[in-house]
């Protein structure tokens, strides 16, 4: 008699400690609750890259420019026609103030550089140091080339290949001393670029900065002018070494 009333004691018992897991179980939608669950992660966002490469030769863009004053205000560009004088590479527009001393900080909406008559307008959304690099670089637009132009100092009277890399990245203070287009092999990090992105070779340097390519070459540029411009994209960049400023 003891013997039942204790087994029927145990089973109660146990009955009892099981309770609390099947509730929890109830509570999950019948599995069994985890305290160490957690929720998927976040897919990564995608990583943000200016195209280096383009079949197209056309710079034209019509969107809105802006103008970034000396007071940091931002305000619609209007261009400063030079009398008389007509640019075919902007498709017969005048030529704007890029004649002019002191060229105008401008500015485009997105991340993309655009092309406005001879000069680079930078994106809003890019950092501020990559529009430093492309205003910096517009000040050297339209000189000659000059082998060693751009490395005994930053300041020339034209620009070779090197040269011209050299005085944009020191533009946007990424650059102390200028590099020869070997020493921009090594130069940086390796690959493309999210904003930058930098091609040498033993004999020839260019970059590309928010998807405009600067060259002192004028291959696959229907422009056929030398010297430092902002040009088209490449169909392809073969034959060079690929670098980038760190986080850029």
């Amino acid at each position: 008699m003891r013997l039942r009333t204790l087994s029927a004691v145990l089973f109660s018992v146990t009955i009892a400690a099981g309770a609390p897991t099947s509730a929890s179980a109830a509570s999950t939608g019948g599995a069994s609750a985890s305290p160490t669950a957690t929720s998927p992660a976040a897919p990564a966002a995608p990583l943000h890259l200016s195209p280096v490469t383009s079949h197209s030769a056309n710079l034209a863009y019509r969107g809105p420019v802006y103008m970034r004053t000396a007071t940091g205000a931002v305000v619609p560009y209007v261009p400063t026609a030079v009398t008389g004088q007509v640019a075919d590479t902007t498709g017969g527009v005048p030529v704007a103030s890029v004649a002019l001393p002191g060229k105008p900080q401008l500015l485009v909406p997105g991340s993309r550089a655009r092309y406005v008559a001879g000069l680079a307008a930078a994106p809003m959304s890019a950092p501020a140091v990559v529009q430093q690099m492309v205003w910096a670089s517009n000040n050297i637009i339209g000189l000659p080339y000059i082998w060693g132009g751009g490395h005994a100092s930053f300041s020339s009277p034209g620009y070779d290949c090197s040269g011209t890399v050299s005085f944009a990245l020191h533009g946007g203070a990424l650059l102390k001393t200028p590099e020869d287009s070997s020493e921009f092999m090594h130069w940086g990090s390796h690959g493309i670029g999210r904003w930058v992105t930098i091609f040498s070779n033993p004999s020839h340097a260019y970059m590309t900065v928010a998807g405009l390519r600067l060259d002192t070459s004028a291959a696959d540029d229907p422009s056929n002018q030398q010297g430092p411009r902002w040009r088209p994209l490449r169909p392809a960049n073969g034959g060079f070494v690929v670098r980038h400023p760190l986080g850029l």
